[in-house]
């Protein structure tokens, strides 16, 4: 007797509604943090518009600073206050320590070896442990001080050359954090305005730059809904491969002609921090051994977040700057007062000028360059506990720190620029205080806050000490738009374009 196979219809649905009245029985049990019903599949992605820390801020309004929410077949708990933060990343920030595993992590990220989108684990740590101990320690910084200044000073002269025109500040603030970083990395500029062949031009890198935090920003479905990531339905994937391709290329042009520099060489000192690297890649004595591929993806971040996220604080700045001429009044009196007219500013004066520092800290908490942290989820099997909820295992933690920035609890006119509010307080933005979180907090705060925090401070002073600012042409501060662009670093949707004119000695300019 022939048997007929039942139609695959009749076997899967089934199966579908009992996976999920299985995992809805479970979550019952849970004392879940508040959050909206999902849809089967889909989960809450309806409720994700094209600025998801808007979104996310909405929902916490709704449901309160911790909300639990069902992204695709995923568990993502989004946190919008500071307390709530606090809980997460510092009372139980051992848990949560790790990444998920997605597809940037994946192909941008070497394969997890990078501080981004590694894992905790021996390799991190090792990793982490270089870049603090070695790589951006305070000795380091201090010593590459001279390459800050020059690139400062041609930044300097090169809006002097524009003056009583129409700039757009980003280009000057991506040159110069640009050529501070490829300088303190690779030891040289690799990247030039008018150079072409093997090397990427200066408008190429821009773009490969922007589509790295693209591709490591948008919500991925194969991701979300893993059985649907082989069809890579939005392309992503193949972006993410295609941007790997031409950065490794440059890396490798890179680290060649390094080891090259080196054979040649007796007693070789390492004068960057590639060289360093490929110093510590020799090491036998490291826990954890320091492939090429590591090394390529340590040196990726180090490029990657310096060029953008310094340049996207200060364009910020000086646009809210433009919006309230009085406090940039208030600003070049300080300036005039403490620095005079007959030099620039140093890092080393930048304690002496307490309403440049705040202005720097009010533009981190309104426009922080990381709207939202990168997810962290627990480093430890099961479920876990944090101020009363139950944390499903593999969940992924979101803090909303644009969000924070808000908080009315916190914030007085939280919506206000308003530097004073930090004249007199003892807040700081290297994450002692959950309040203002711009470069993260616990073990995954940013191992380079230490110099991103010179850049931007000494930015926007001599911005201010070296030049008057205008909008161009009938332009009124009211029509000046700050509308964002969601990527992993928070930038401005328009460039801004502002005229200037040189306040110091022509002589400094040169």
């Amino acid at each position: 007797m022939e048997m007929k196979l039942a139609p695959w219809p009749a076997i899967f649905i089934p199966f579908l509604l009992f996976v999920i009245l299985f995992r809805r029985h479970r979550h019952c049990r849970y004392n879940l943090p508040p959050g909206p019903k999902p849809w089967p599949i889909i989960g809450n992605l309806n409720l994700i518009g094209p600025i998801p820390h808007h979104s996310l801020h909405q929902l916490s309004q709704k449901y309160g600073p911790i909300v639990h929410l069902k992204l695709g077949l995923k568990d993502f708990i989004v946190v919008s206050s500071a307390d709530a933060a606090k809980a997460f990343l510092k009372t139980h920030g051992n848990t949560f320590s790790s990444r998920p595993k997605n597809n940037a992590g994946k192909y941008t990220g070497y394969n997890y070896s990078d501080l981004l989108w590694g894992p905790y684990g021996p390799h991190w740590r090792q990793a982490r442990k270089i870049c603090f101990s070695q790589l951006l320690s305070q000795k380091s910084i201090e010593s590459s001080e001279y390459i800050r200044k020059e690139e400062m000073k041609n930044m300097l002269h090169e809006l002097f050359i524009s003056s009583d025109k129409p700039v757009l500040l980003r280009d000057y603030l991506y040159a110069l954090n640009l050529n501070i970083i490829s300088r303190m990395v690779l030891g040289k500029k690799y990247v030039k305005k008018d150079q072409s062949g093997f090397m990427f031009s200066w408008e190429e890198f821009r773009d490969l730059v922007d589509e790295f935090f693209l591709v490591n920003t948008i919500a991925n479905i194969g991701d979300l809904i893993p059985w649907l990531d082989f069809l890579d339905l939005q392309g992503y994937t193949k972006r993410m491969k295609d941007f790997n391709a031409k950065f490794d290329r440059f890396l490798e042009h890179v680290l060649n002609e390094h080891e090259e520099r080196r054979k040649g060489a007796e007693n070789y000192v390492a004068t960057d921090m590639v060289d360093m690297l490929l110093q510590l890649a020799e090491d036998r004595t490291l826990e954890v051994k320091l492939q090429r591929h590591s090394v390529k993806a340590l040196t990726q971040d180090l490029i990657v977040a310096a060029v953008d996220t310094s340049g996207v604080i200060v364009e910020w700045g000086m646009s809210e700057l433009l919006k309230n001429p009085e406090i940039i009044r208030k600003a070049t009196e300080e300036l005039d007062r403490v620095i005079g007219r007959d030099r620039w500013v140093e890092e080393k004066d930048i304690t002496k000028l307490p309403y440049i520092e705040a202005i720097a800290k009010e533009s981190m908490r309104l426009h922080p360059a990381a709207a939202v942290l990168p997810p962290t989820t627990s480093a430890v099997d099961g479920d876990s506990k944090v101020l009363g909820y139950d944390i499903p295992g593999g969940a992924q933690v979101i803090v909303n720190v644009w969000a924070i920035g808000r908080d009315p609890t916190i914030w007085e006119n939280p919506y206000e620029f308003n530097p004073e509010r930090f004249i007199g307080k003892d807040i700081d933005v290297i994450g002692h205080h959950f309040e203002l979180l711009p470069f993260g907090a616990g073990r995954r705060i940013c191992p380079g806050y230490v110099l991103g925090l010179k850049v931007v401070q000494v930015s926007l002073a001599n911005l201010v000490h070296g030049f008057s600012w205008s909008l161009p042409g009938h332009m009124k501060k009211e029509d000046l738009n700050m509308e964002e662009v969601p990527r992993l670093t928070n930038v401005r949707k328009q460039p801004l374009e502002a005229v200037i004119k040189p306040r110091l000695s022509s002589h400094l300019y040169l």
